[in-house]
């Protein structure tokens, strides 16, 4: 009878249109005691974790050749999204993840700026809605101000002087804004092994173990909340931002020298193999997914051809894309460590595990120190920049995979990190619910959907309305395609990034890349049909002008109603653009 009662319930539920949080009530009451734990508020514990400036091919189950297992059977049994969008970069992408705005609402336009007070984030509200939350990982929604004079500020980031000094305004940190617990990085680049701007709560670490690593620290935390969490009376919300495989290029070596003959042919061959196994897999059709040219063109990249580097250069590429290889290897494990805690404390069935990422794999190859790089280690070693920096996956390095591997690393997409083509923006994304979404994993939704549209979800899984406190909220949830309820009707997005920018409104998406050299116009728009040219391969700008125009007027809309200030058009007079390291460092 108790059984027929819940599915009566449940099947009222869907009928009324209730959220998964209220179905969750419905199905096994209020003030039931669940099988997943001995609390008794039957809504979800939810798990965000976020990979950091991961290709679109790096994880196996996307056709990459990265030992990813746990990912995979996530995958395997969770409702993946097929068209899943980001901000196209670090900053901008967690405030869209945390708010459910445009970044452009809430004081993030570009980088190294604080996360606009008066917005309530996803953990403030699910807090008072009874949640239990904490954040574990790379925070990155805190003003980065310098210390003057710059050497000064060069021995804070060195670990050697300034020890007292806070990393930025304390209202604006993880645990003044919603999260019960945060151990993490406030900025957003760290040296692996002994990470500036590393705090507990809002406490400084000062120093960390001699066998340190950070992404196995952030996975060590992380496994110790669920065990916590799992434990206590209320559902629970966990943050877990990983910094992998954000640069510095740094992973223990064993594991790097696994992924040394895996890319001994080079980032064409790579993308080659990449690409097939992503048409078997069924990712991609090539009718309608072609295989764009491998892009080269970014600052600091030398641009030669595989066949063209010296023997030394050719080894010194080779230990870059093992070691980009073995941070996500090692960020994997970590995850398959939390999966198995939540079984372990028997709430595995009753949490909502998402897995996202931040933006594309990253172009980036830094040439100095400054803002957020550091010039030494601790105790005095120099650190190596450029293309072709000593130490590359030691402490003792600052350089990241560079263009061509991050090109290969996005198979099937154009381009990259900070730029609004698919490459930059166009992220997987997965999602599982063992006890809410039976006969579902392994489905697809292939409808499009963004991250502004997780904090919405997150609420609605919750049972709590979202609050309108502070700037309008720009998600729809997307909860239904866990239970196979209706989605949210199509809608336009929009994207824009340092003068990059874009929309896609249904089948179609204009879109510009970002503004290159002296001048910071705007560069002019290219229109793609993703029905038939998901890869934006085929610009049919010059055969669709009233399109383009339609579409650049809806662009221009939303880009007043987010308060965007506009560059001048191409060809129009301009200004000098801001230092491409200083805006691009992150």
């Amino acid at each position: 009878m108790a059984d027929e009662i819940r599915g009566m319930n449940r099947r009222q539920a869907l009928k009324g249109g209730l959220s998964l949080g209220a179905m969750a009530a419905a199905a096994f009451g209020a003030g039931s005691t669940l099988a997943w734990g001995k609390r008794r508020d039957s809504r979800p514990n939810m798990i965000v974790i976020m990979g950091d400036d991961i290709g679109y091919s790096d994880l196996g189950v996307c056709g990459g050749d990265v030992d990813t297992p746990n990912l995979d059977a996530l995958a395997g049994r969770s409702v993946s999204f097929t068209n899943f969008y980001n901000m196209s970069r670090c900053c901008p992408s967690r405030a869209s993840l945390l708010t459910g705005r445009y970044p452009h609402r809430v004081n993030m336009t570009g980088n190294g700026t604080s996360l606009a007070l008066e917005t309530p984030t996803v953990a403030e509200q699910l807090r008072a809605g009874g949640y239990a939350t904490s954040m574990i990982g790379k925070w990155h929604l805190t003003a980065a101000e310098p210390l003057t004079p710059p050497a000064e500020h060069m021995k804070w980031l060195n670990h050697q002087g300034h020890f007292d000094r806070d990393f930025g305004d304390k209202r604006t940190y993880p645990a003044a804004r919603g999260f019960d617990y945060h151990w993490g990085i406030i900025w957003g680049v760290a040296d692996y092994y002994d990470p500036f701007s590393l705090v507990e709560n809002f406490t400084p670490v000062r120093d960390v173990p001699k066998d340190f690593y950070l992404t196995d620290a952030i996975s060590d935390h992380a496994v110790a909340q669920v065990d916590k969490l799992a434990k206590g009376d209320k559902p629970f919300m966990m943050y877990l931002a990983y910094t992998a495989a954000h640069w510095p290029l740094m992973a223990p070596e064993n594991v790097i020298q696994k992924y040394l003959p895996r890319f001994e042919d080079g980032w064409d061959a790579m993308r080659k193999r990449r690409y097939e196994r992503q048409v078997k897999l069924g990712l991609v059709d090539p009718r309608t997914n072609p295989l764009p040219p491998l892009d080269d063109d970014y600052a600091a990249n030398a641009r030669t051809a595989w066949d063209a580097l010296t023997p030394e250069h050719r080894s010194a590429q080779v230990r870059k894309m093992a070691t980009h290889a073995a941070m996500i290897d090692v960020m994997d494990q970590g995850i398959g460590r939390v999966i198995q805690k939540l079984k372990d404390t028997g709430a595995y069935d009753n949490t909502v595990v998402m897995f996202l990422v931040d933006n594309g794999a990253s172009p980036e190859i830094m040439t100095r120190p400054g803002y957020d790089r550091q010039s030494q280690t601790r105790d005095g070693r120099e650190v190596g920049y450029g293309e072709y920096p000593d130490g590359i996956g030691t402490e003792l390095n600052e350089t990241g995979i560079g263009a061509h591997w991050a090109s290969a690393a996005n198979t099937p997409f154009h381009w990259w990190k900070a730029e609004s083509y698919q490459g930059g923006t166009h992220t997987p994304f997965f999602i599982s619910w063992p006890a809410g979404m039976k006969g579902r994993g392994g489905k697809t939704v292939d409808q499009g959907t963004h991250i502004i549209d997780v904090t919405p979800t997150l609420l609605d899984l919750a049972g709590i309305a979202p609050s309108q406190k502070g700037s309008p909220m720009d998600g729809k949830s997307f909860a239904g395609a866990l239970t196979g309820r209706k989605l949210p009707a199509p809608r336009p997005f929009f994207f824009e990034h340092y003068g990059a920018r874009a929309v896609i409104d249904g089948q179609w998406k204009l879109v510009s890349l970002a503004p290159r050299g002296k001048a910071h116009n705007y560069r002019n728009w290219a229109l793609f049909d993703l029905a038939s040219d998901r890869t934006e391969t085929q610009d049919l700008a010059g055969q669709h002008p009233e399109i383009v125009d339609r579409l650049a007027r809806e662009w221009l809309g939303w880009a007043a109603s987010v308060g965007l200030k506009l560059r001048a058009e191409p060809g129009a007079a301009g200004g000098s653009a801001p230092d491409a390291e200083e805006s691009f460092s992150d």
